[in-house]
């Protein structure tokens, strides 16, 4: 009696790893459900903190602002209300945007040279130690004294002009970008470092070919931060000087004057916007730079 014993084998018996992976990609496999649930978290998660500060917004309103802390109620004006006086009201939303739009540009100027200045010295830092320990403590400082404080002394020395709110956005927006790129140029590998070395490679090459690729996820990172307070410069900038340029923030003070508070909501709104407009900016302008090789990029996307 013979036994005949089938050895004939598929292509997904020989490479089970092959068919998991077309499995997935076919939208199959196991990854399919899990980048599903991803995408459905990132939808869901953040439309139901928005439901949350709504109700809250509209408890404060009826109830809370006079029971709790004896005040009016107009004081939070309820967001329907928001919405119709200060989005759906023409000639008012026409002044938000011009104004917001002047705010931009400040916020932007500012933006990009504390990213020029930012990373130039942070790079000469991440160079020499003493260049380090000679401006680290001055950044530290600068970081740490009350804008408030400062900006009308920079109103009363240099004007108030369209310089001095871009210097104010400087003052508060470079010591992220300063910290995160010193930080990513640090932190490469002491044996890539090792390698480089034993190719007698230069201080630019070293910085160019290692340095500043490590560095890059830190940098975005620095970017997005540093893009945020630029906005909140901006806006606290035309708060105080109230002069020159008619920005969202000297909008939002003359609404606030006038009691117009659906309309001082609003442009509140609006400049939040600018800075989460910006952060996402940076945040995709990150994975378009650093692709998928860098772990923090595979786990954000």
């Amino acid at each position: 009696m013979t036994t005949s014993i089938d050895t004939t084998s598929t292509a997904e018996d020989a490479h089970p790893a092959a068919t998991i992976e077309s499995a997935q990609l076919s939208g199959l496999g196991p990854a399919a459900p899990a980048e599903r649930d991803r995408r459905w978290i990132n939808v869901v998660g953040p439309l139901v903190v928005l439901g949350a500060v709504i109700g809250v917004w509209y408890l404060l309103h009826y109830w809370a602002l006079e029971s709790l802390f004896d005040k009016p109620g107009f004081l939070v004006t309820e967001p329907h209300r928001v919405v119709k006086e200060s989005f759906l009201d023409g000639p008012t939303r026409s002044a938000m945007f011009r104004a917001l739009g002047w705010t931009a540009v400040v916020s932007m100027v500012g933006l990009g040279v504390s990213i020029v200045l930012g990373m130039t010295l942070a790079v000469l830092m991440a160079q020499a130690t003493w260049v380090e320990r000679s401006f680290w403590p001055y950044l530290i400082a600068a970081q740490a004294v009350p804008i408030l404080a400062i900006v009308p002394i920079l109103g009363n020395i240099f004007g108030f002009g369209m310089g001095t709110r871009v210097v104010v956005c400087v003052i508060i927006s470079i010591f992220p970008i300063v910290s995160n790129t010193l930080f990513g140029l640090l932190s490469a590998e002491p044996s890539q470092h090792d390698l480089f070395t034993l190719k007698r490679a230069g201080r630019l090459t070293r910085l160019r070919k290692l340095q500043l690729p490590a560095a890059m996820p830190a940098i975005f990172t620095g970017f997005r931060i540093a893009a945020g307070l630029s906005v909140i410069g901006a806006v606290v900038g035309e708060l105080f000087f109230r002069r020159g340029g008619k920005g969202i923030g000297i909008l939002m003070d003359q609404y606030r004057s006038r009691t117009l508070y659906p309309q001082t909501y609003g442009a509140l709104i609006l400049s939040s916007l600018l800075g989460i407009a910006v952060f996402v900016f940076f945040g995709w302008v990150s994975k378009l730079v650093i692709g998928r090789w860098h772990e923090s990029t595979r786990k954000s996307g």
